[in-house]
């Protein structure tokens, strides 16, 4: 009896120990449970705080100004003569002398080269042999003429006299025609002592030739040949020399693109630098607006002519320059930075600013959004003049429209109302942690 209620006993006892140890297995998972929980939301809570401190949005503004702006167009080319002249050679031979070298002052009618004359002196003298000989010969046609003349004469008088019997009409006629001939020869001997005349006159004249005298008063730019060269004009005249009539007056011809050639005409002013004294602005003109494009690499330009001053001689010819041209100058107007009119703020922004979160929280700020709306972009590259620039009141952002007019690449003139000089307009924003 007493073994069976040991064993009743052990049975009990090993009962209630199961249930023990089950009701520590459950207690158990409940804590991790919570701990887990506990943990997550921690990890959450910190996670959320970083975002919020991160999303902290700065604003970037520049001031609204009222000042002169200057619109203008930037192109490049080179400075050349006004008036250039080549002067070549139309007779061929040897140069004996070069009177001229670079840089030299001519005046007009000074003599630049000579060349060798003995050929064009032996020229001249046949041309003259040969004109005396023509003049010699109208000399003997003449003769022949008077001769001829003088028979005719005498057959008509026999004739009359005889009453018509002799000479015969046969002898009449042939004595007629020997007469035209005379006649003719003596036409001929004129025409040749003409050609022999002319033909001197050209001799003559290259022998003038012959010494290369200049055109203009000018500088000598360029000397392309040296004593004892030989010149040969068979095609066309050899260029010996280059002048510039004047180097106190030069044209700056500069390529305007075609974007900006419908804001430059005749008469504006302009400004250039050259490689030669970069920290100098040498003024100048329009004077001519070309209509003839030109077209290199696919960019089409159009030659715009400068008058320049250059009494000073510090300019030279082929110099690159480039040049400011000012197509338009407005005072006094309201001015803002460009960038004041290309900003635009997200949409949520826009119509909420100052405001830290929406509805939904700190989970709504986590949830994937649709993508926001992309109409004010589309109003702000639009061709409208009508824009928007926003400044900060109360650290709020505040639309203020207002019509954008000219610019010279950093400002626009804009008119409207709710904008005044001294206001912050807003060129940037940016978020990040807070320092």
């Amino acid at each position: 009896m007493s073994k069976v209620n040991e064993i009743q006993k052990c049975d009990i006892a090993r009962t209630l120990g199961t249930k023990r140890s089950g009701l520590r297995r459950w207690l158990s998972r409940i804590g991790t449970a919570v701990l887990a929980v506990a943990a997550g939301y921690l990890l959450f809570g910190f996670y959320a705080g970083k975002r919020q401190a991160e999303s902290a949005v700065r604003y970037e503004t520049k001031p609204v100004s009222r000042g002169d702006l200057t619109i203008s167009v930037s192109a490049t080319g080179t400075l050349e003569p006004v008036n250039e002249v080549e002067v070549g050679s139309e007779v061929s031979g040897t140069l004996k002398t070069v009177d001229a070298d670079y840089n030299d002052r001519v005046r007009r009618g000074q003599v630049l080269a000579r060349i060798d004359t003995s050929k064009l002196e032996a020229q001249v003298l046949q041309s003259e042999s040969a004109l005396e000989s023509s003049r010699a010969k109208v000399l003997e046609a003449e003769a022949t003429l008077k001769e001829a003349d003088a028979q005719l004469g005498r057959l008509s008088r026999v004739r009359e006299l005889s009453g018509g019997k002799v000479p015969s009409q046969y002898e009449l006629e042939a004595q007629e025609a020997a007469v035209a001939r005379a006649r003719a020869g003596v036409a001929s001997a004129k025409a040749e002592v003409s050609q022999a005349q002319a033909s001197l006159n050209v001799n003559k004249s290259d022998l003038e030739k012959a010494v290369i005298h200049s055109p203009v008063d000018g500088v000598v730019l360029q000397r392309k040949v040296e004593p004892g060269q030989t010149v040969a004009a068979s095609f066309e005249a050899p260029v010996l020399f280059k002048l510039a009539e004047d180097l106190k007056q030069l044209e700056l011809q500069v390529d305007v693109d075609e974007a900006d050639v419908g804001l430059v005409c005749e008469g504006q002013e302009a400004s250039f630098t050259v490689d030669a004294y970069p920290d100098k602005r040498f003024p100048a003109r329009i004077t001519q607006v070309r209509y003839g494009s030109k077209t290199t690499d696919g960019v089409v330009t159009y030659t715009t002519v400068l008058k320049v001053n250059n009494d000073d001689l510090a300019l030279r010819p082929g110099m690159t320059a480039t040049a400011v041209i000012t197509t338009k100058k407005l005072e006094n107007v309201l001015l803002v930075p460009n960038a004041a009119l290309r900003f635009e703020p997200p949409q949520a922004q826009a119509e909420g600013a100052g405001q830290k979160g929406g509805g939904g929280g700190l989970v709504s700020s986590l949830l994937p959004h649709p993508p926001r709306s992309e109409t004010r972009a589309s109003e702000a590259t639009s061709t409208n003049k009508a824009q928007r620039v926003y400044v900060l009141r109360g650290g709020a952002l505040c639309a203020v429209p207002v019509s954008a007019g000219m610019t010279d690449g950093l400002h626009t003139e804009v008119t409207g109302d709710g904008l005044e000089p001294g206001m912050s307009a807003v060129t940037e924003m940016t978020t990040g942690k807070q320092k």
